[in-house]
């Protein structure tokens, strides 16, 4: 099992910035990815970014790209999301995966965090 904490959302005006952070824990992956998903209230859940933790590929969705930096931490199986210009549409649970495998699938992941809360006023 692979327990996973995220940390860093709340509430922030648009063109602000946040950084949140997703720590492993567990009988991790020798090979593994991790990455963010979030859902919006009435929405269905949406990929945001993934990085592969060999190697450092990382891999975006259109909607944030150019304005979110995924990244490795200095302590093994932490990853970081930094959000900038955020927008009002950016608003909602965002969630950190683990998975074995770099994808904007949902259902390649094994294991997800209990979500942080981010809402981006106008």
């Amino acid at each position: 099992q692979v327990q996973l904490v995220e940390s860093g959302g709340g509430l922030v005006q648009a063109g602000g910035s946040l950084r949140l952070s997703c720590a492993a824990s567990g009988r991790t992956f020798s090979s593994y990815a991790m990455g963010w998903f979030r859902q919006a209230p009435g929405k269905e859940r949406e990929f945001v970014a993934a990085i592969r933790w060999s190697g450092g590929s990382t891999y975006y969705a259109d909607s944030v790209k150019g304005r979110s930096t995924i990244s490795r931490g200095n302590a093994k199986n932490t990853v970081y999301l930094q959000m900038n210009s955020l927008k009002p549409e950016d608003t909602a649970v965002y969630y950190c995966n683990y998975g074995e495998r770099l994808s904007i699938w949902a259902s390649e992941y094994d294991y997800w965090g209990q979500g942080t809360q981010v809402t981006v006023s106008s």
